[in-house]
């Protein structure tokens, strides 16, 4: 009977699917769907396990008092709560919707060569889009300015921008007004005052008038800050002092020409001024306020839209980086991953102390704080509300202006009291959360009578 035993046997084996492991070519095909389908959904499971995470993170930065929630309401009440959070259910919405076929694989996704881009940029060498079937160019810009017309122009698909830059655009602040959205912050803290090696006994701020500041932009956390830190000292950021802007990379040696004598910058801007021996670092900027936003992944409203399987395949890149790049054991590889000349163009060593926290101060000492920087992608609406105060607070707008309206349709923000509630835990009366600038609390309720209690201010 050749290679069959029986003429029976034989004729099933021709009958048999192409792989040889199915008695049909539709049971085949069968198996097939049901595999694709399985994989599916453990796709879907693992990027929900990510954002959940980030989620956890984001509303419970300490580990202490993350796991004291997790042991207080268990872990299937934690993750029940997290299922109705209004930001998991709309990215996974945006995730469900964009499973069908990419309408575009060739993306350019901009970004300044700074710390706070470390997701945007990471993902590119260490395969984060080619994995969601993306060939993103990831696209090195000069400053700020032209990364928003180029966004702006359709140029750029993503970019990286400062948190404030997406509430400025939609506001018409500086540029036509554009809607905008932040599906997720970049990164928290990464900032320093960094000064002169000169000014090392000239640590005080009430001591500063005269002194010349550098900051990346006008729309910027960075200047926000600086200018919160001066006027809490006495210094008027206006009159007292000189603050311009100019961009990270060439910060470092503006500061050896002597042109500044000193900037609040993103890193690693400051470490390497320490590196280059021209500076030292002041104060961390979350030594201001721990946690604060800095950089954002942003688009403009319509991409989201009109791509929307696209939009969701480099949100889930995106998602899966920051993820990756919030364990602290990653960071030295990223690091190296991060440093070349394409993407920062900075010694390796520098990168590296900035992400694991471990580094020269520039006054002979060594510094360890493993949250100089972290990688949360929660964008709270309270962010928002706080980021147009201090614009208003200085005069970049004027008038009414309807925080939470804006702060809702821009940041796609976080409802933190809801989430309480469902976990049997005592809740904010709002849905925003408060918190801490330089010693002052932040009422995100009350952002016009907040701006009233300053001494130093525009308006």
């Amino acid at each position: 009977m050749g290679l069959f035993d029986n003429p029976f046997q034989a004729a099933t084996r021709l009958s048999a699917c192409s792989c040889g492991r199915h008695a049909s070519q539709g049971e085949h095909e069968r198996a097939l769907r049901l595999e694709a389908t399985a994989v599916a959904s453990q796709e879907e499971a693992r990027i929900t396990r990510v954002v959940e995470n980030g989620l956890m993170r984001a509303l419970f930065p300490q580990d202490r008092s993350r796991r004291a929630f997790l042991k207080a309401v268990g872990a299937s009440t934690a993750a029940a709560a997290l299922a109705q959070f209004l930001p998991v259910g709309m990215i996974s919405e945006v995730l469900a919707q964009g499973t069908g076929p990419l309408e575009k694989t060739d993306l350019n996704v901009g970004f300044i060569p700074i710390t706070c881009s470390t997701p945007i940029i990471m993902a590119h060498p260490m395969g984060f889009y080619e994995r969601q079937g993306l060939n993103v160019s990831v696209v090195k810009t000069a400053g700020w300015a032209v990364i928003r017309d180029m966004t702006l122009n359709d140029e750029y698909d993503a970019a990286q921008m400062l948190v404030p830059m997406p509430l400025a655009i939609s506001m018409g602040v500086g540029s036509s007004p554009v809607p905008m959205a932040i599906p997720a912050i970049q990164n928290v803290n990464g900032q320093a005052i960094t000064l002169a090696l000169k000014h090392q006994d000239r640590r005080d701020p009430k001591d500063w008038a005269g002194m010349r500041f550098a900051v990346p932009f006008d729309y910027s956390m960075h200047n926000y800050l600086l200018r919160y830190y001066l006027a809490e000292a006495g210094i008027d950021p206006d009159a007292d002092v000189s603050i311009r802007a100019v961009p990270p990379p060439e910060m470092v040696a503006n500061l050896r020409a002597d042109n500044i004598d000193g900037f609040l910058a993103p890193d690693p801007m400051n470490q390497r001024a320490v590196y280059d021996g021209v500076g030292f670092i002041h104060m961390l900027s979350k030594e201001m306020w721990d946690g604060h936003p800095c950089c954002a992944f942003t688009a403009k409203a319509a991409f989201a839209r009109e791509a929307p399987n696209t939009y969701a395949a480099l949100l889930r890149a995106i998602l899966e980086a920051s993820a990756y790049a919030s364990n602290l054991d990653n960071r030295p590889e990223i690091a190296a991953a991060i440093a070349p000349s394409e993407y920062l163009n900075q010694p390796a060593t520098v990168v590296e102390q900035v992400l694991t926290g471990t580094y020269a101060d520039g006054l002979g000492q060594v510094q360890r704080d493993p949250h100089r920087i972290d990688f949360t992608s929660f964008p709270w609406e309270s962010f928002a509300v706080w980021i147009m105060t201090q614009m208003k607070r200085w005069g970049q707008v004027s008038g009414e202006i309807d925080y939470q309206r804006i702060a809702r349709e821009v940041y796609l923000a976080t409802d933190a009291r809801r989430l309480m509630e469902e976990a049997g835990l005592e809740a904010p009366a709002e849905n925003s959360r408060s918190f801490e600038v330089m010693g002052k609390t932040f009422d995100p309720a009350d952002p016009e009578g907040y701006l009233s209690s300053f001494a130093i201010r525009r308006s």
